[in-house]
């Protein structure tokens, strides 16, 4: 499986549809955890996914805006939400701190999914074809390749995102006859095996400056107003580019491994 991820570039009209879609999805899944809280407090019942999946075309005539989300993705809501629940029945069962799942904020919920391909997204001509919301521009960084089986819809601070899975067939690489050990440590990023050092470039604290910066400018700015919103999107951005630095970085080291080495150990 690999994930192919492109940036979409909507009109004004498509990007009211796709944070409408969000904050529809958001609604739905707080619905979905409030729904399984209230019914096992009052009446000691268990819902499952099924029985609430089962009551989507009765809601769907109830409320006007659900009928605009496709059918599919109100259906991964619900099983987003019955995932949460497992997730905590598992953690009490394991003595673990448990913590009920979390209604989502507004701004707290930023994707919805397309779970089959096919069904509710497509591709024509270059562009991503979203049920109910239209025909988007693609900015492709590198084709995709495989059998697509899912799409998710990311809102990024810099933006909306496609994230196309596909199935793809493994391409074994040419042996090496080598193998190698890491040691992964706070003052270098790694020590291998035959002596090399990796360091750690501290994405985070390059950064700080510029992140105090912005962080400060927000803190100053009256809550709700419009300065206040481009104040948050600098200090997102800003964030944004610390995370996608450090993963670039573990994405580039481990694929080097991976080419040099057919065996590789890593510490418990």
């Amino acid at each position: 499986m690999k994930t192919f991820v492109s940036k979409l570039r909507p009109t004004p009209a498509q990007g009211a549809c796709l944070s409408e879609t969000v904050e529809t999805c958001r609604q739905r899944y707080n619905h979905v955890l409030s729904e399984r809280k209230t019914a096992y407090r009052e009446r000691g019942e268990s819902i499952g996914f099924a029985r609430q999946c089962a009551s989507l075309p009765m809601l769907k005539r109830e409320v006007p805006h659900l009928q605009r989300v496709h059918s599919q993705v109100v259906q991964d809501v619900v099983r987003r939400g019955d995932r949460a629940c497992q997730a905590f029945v598992r953690r009490v069962n394991a003595g673990e701190k448990a913590g009920y799942p979390r209604c989502k904020g507004r701004g707290r919920y930023d994707s919805f999914t397309y779970p089959q391909w096919g069904n509710g997204v497509k591709r024509e001509q270059g562009r991503l074809v979203l049920s109910n919301i239209g025909a988007l521009r693609l900015h492709n960084d590198r084709p995709v390749e495989g059998t697509p089986t899912i799409c998710i819809i990311v809102r990024n601070a810099d933006g909306w995102y496609a994230h196309i899975v596909c199935d793809v067939a493994p391409s074994p690489l040419p042996p090496t006859g080598r193998s190698v050990g890491i040691d992964v440590g706070r003052e270098s990023f790694a020590t291998l095996s035959n002596g090399v050092q990796i360091a750690n470039p501290r994405h985070y604290r390059v950064a700080e400056r510029r992140l105090k910066q912005a962080q400060r400018r927000l803190a100053r700015r009256v809550k709700g107003g419009n300065r206040s919103r481009k104040a948050r999107t600098l200090l997102a951005n800003a964030h944004l580019k610390v995370k996608r630095a450090r993963r670039d970085f573990a994405h580039t080291i481990a694929r080097a491994l991976v080419n040099e080495d057919d065996h590789i150990a890593v510490e418990n």
